[in-house]
């Protein structure tokens, strides 16, 4: 560490861009959306939910392709924040659905009055300013290493580990903050949802618990692999990739064509009418 610093000092080079070495769900999470709010009939709390985690799986697929060659260091620095605010926004979600799929079943009488709108409005505004402000310093650690060498990262975007493991200086804080976020604000989540699935395991579809369950798996593995990437370095890329791209493709599929009322809204708005059997 001491020498690249001598050797950075010596130099006087700092690093201005980062190369991204490798290149790897919009139409139908943005329909979910518009049939959501077409239909009067899907203007409950579990419908507002499933839009807005819509909402956050169009950001999460769409910030990670900005640039495909090359991407500036305040470019990949807010990137690195965006899919740290996304990807814990959308754990907060996968809790809040688990919290109203747990009120369904075990406490109907009850559920109207307290799953509202406002308590869905409450619960959103929770979960971004929870994410959003525990994530911020992610990237602002990431700002203050000194990138004084190697610029090209081996990841098709710009990831916390792979960013900072390019710095000269000590990276301990970066790493040590970023697992703490990852196991306190992931893995609390993680926890509480299978928490509430465990208790309504039989109204819950399976493919439902097996994409939360891929979900955190991901992050847990990727988080604990990492430290293994220059030896394979392809596993920790691909499921960090997988991991970004596949439940954005799949949410709306699993939460949205299999739930009836929302599958015939879909119907309704795209003028299938009685053309397709359920």
């Amino acid at each position: 560490m001491n020498i690249g610093l001598s050797i950075a000092n010596s130099s006087g080079f700092q690093v201005s861009e980062f190369i991204l070495m490798e290149f790897p769900a919009l139409g139908a999470n943005l329909l979910i959306i518009i049939t959501i709010q077409h239909e009067t009939m899907l203007h409950e709390p579990m419908y507002h939910l499933l839009g807005i985690l819509a909402v956050v799986d169009i950001g999460l697929a769409t910030i990670i392709m900005p640039k495909i060659l090359a991407i500036s260091l305040h470019e990949c620095f807010a990137q690195i924040y965006a899919i740290h605010s996304f990807m814990c926004m959308e754990s907060g979600i996968f809790l809040c659905m688990a919290v109203d799929r747990y009120m369904t079943s075990c406490y109907p009488l009850q559920y109207t009055s307290i799953v509202t709108e406002a308590f869905v409005v409450k619960a959103t505004l929770s979960v971004v300013l929870r994410n959003g402000l525990l994530t911020i310093p992610v990237p602002v650690l990431a700002a203050q290493r000194y990138y004084c060498s190697r610029n090209e990262i081996d990841h098709c975007l710009c990831s916390n580990l792979w960013v900072t493991s390019l710095a000269c200086d000590d990276t301990t804080i970066n790493r040590f903050y970023q697992l703490a976020l990852v196991w306190v604000v992931v893995g609390s989540d993680m926890g509480l949802v299978f928490a509430s699935y465990s208790l309504i395991i039989h109204s819950v579809l399976n493919s439902h618990l097996i994409l939360i369950l891929f979900f955190y798996t991901a992050i847990i593995v990727v988080s604990v692999t990492h430290l293994e990437g220059r030896r394979v370095p392809l596993i920790p890329v691909l499921l960090h990739v997988l991991h970004i791209v596949i439940p954005p493709a799949l949410n709306p599929m699993v939460y949205a064509l299999r739930t009836q009322e929302l599958r015939v809204g879909l119907q309704k708005l795209l003028g299938l009418g009685e053309h397709v059997s359920r």
